[in-house]
């Protein structure tokens, strides 16, 4: 994780020098504020990970000598056949509109985002896939 760290905060060096290029250069303040935000989300990202790296000692993929075998293994259950990462982005979605709209709508997508992440969280506690 620490590749991975380091690589996030890289980014978010460069994304800062262009930034600060962009904005001598075109003063305006919607792309410069756009950009800032990015030098954000990348430190933010980069020392999260950083920071895991520490706690969780080193991986497969910090070893300079490591081979592609050293990460194999079991990475976890992944569904094949879900159908509430779509629900939930409509309900997003339904939720973005109604901000638009109004709060009525903003509301009921509330609802939705809610309905649906519970849907989402216990869809194998229950029912056909339960274990």
């Amino acid at each position: 994780m620490k590749v991975q760290g380091w690589l996030f905060i890289l980014c978010g060096i460069f994304f800062a020098a262009v930034d600060v290029v962009y904005w001598f250069w075109s003063k305006e303040p919607v792309g410069t504020t756009a950009m800032a935000i990015s030098v954000g989300f990348a430190f933010m990202i980069g020392y999260y990970l950083m920071y895991t790296a520490r706690r969780i000692g080193d991986q497969p993929e910090d070893n300079k000598q490591g081979e592609i075998s050293d990460g194999a293994g079991e990475l976890g259950f992944f569904s094949p056949h879900s159908w509430w990462p779509l629900f939930v982005c409509l309900a997003v979605a339904l939720s973005a509109v109604g901000f638009v709209i109004g709060w009525w709508l903003f509301l009921i997508g509330v609802f939705a985002i809610i309905m649906s992440m519970i849907g989402f969280v216990f869809e194998y506690y229950r029912g056909h896939f339960s274990h």
